[in-house]
């Protein structure tokens, strides 16, 4: 990654075609896990652009991965996280938390939470190495959510 320049840029509706190209690449690896698509690759990303904040995350002026956040009160919720299948494991995925935590700091949040598939343990696994604790489970679908917190 060094000698990289990184751009992180809001998305607007014109990113939705982009937005969804990428989270069902992302996330196409999961499929067969779960047994159905997960819930961020039925989304609709030209509504999700103006009622969430989209990040899109840019190496070189290639787009290679991207994060949803929705501020609420007490947190900002981490909706979605999505690196191109090609880019994964080489670090991307800790810029877009790194970058979600400077958001919630620069909104005056006192924290970040998140959600995941209880099958998704990569995600789990890499959600505790940069702080997060699991706050409960809930039953979804034919299994569960894992929801999780990070205090900044």
């Amino acid at each position: 990654m060094p000698g990289h320049k990184y751009l992180f840029r809001r998305a607007t509706p014109d990113d939705a075609d982009a937005i969804r190209d990428l989270v069902h690449a992302a996330y196409a690896k999961w499929v067969d896990l779960i047994r159905r698509e997960p819930l961020p690759m039925r989304a609709d990303y030209r509504q999700a652009v103006t009622a969430h904040q989209i990040d899109l995350l840019y190496d070189d002026d290639e787009l290679v991965a991207l994060i949803e956040m929705i501020p609420a009160v007490d947190h900002l919720l981490i909706e979605n996280v999505a690196v191109r299948p090609s880019a994964q494991g080489t670090g991307y995925g800790r810029l877009l938390m790194r970058h979600a935590d400077l958001v919630a700091q620069t909104m005056g949040l006192p924290g970040v939470q998140l959600y995941t598939n209880a099958l998704f343990t990569e995600n789990i696994r890499f959600y505790r190495r940069l702080g997060y604790r699991v706050d409960r489970q809930e039953p979804f679908h034919d299994g569960a959510l894992v929801h999780m917190t990070k205090t900044l």
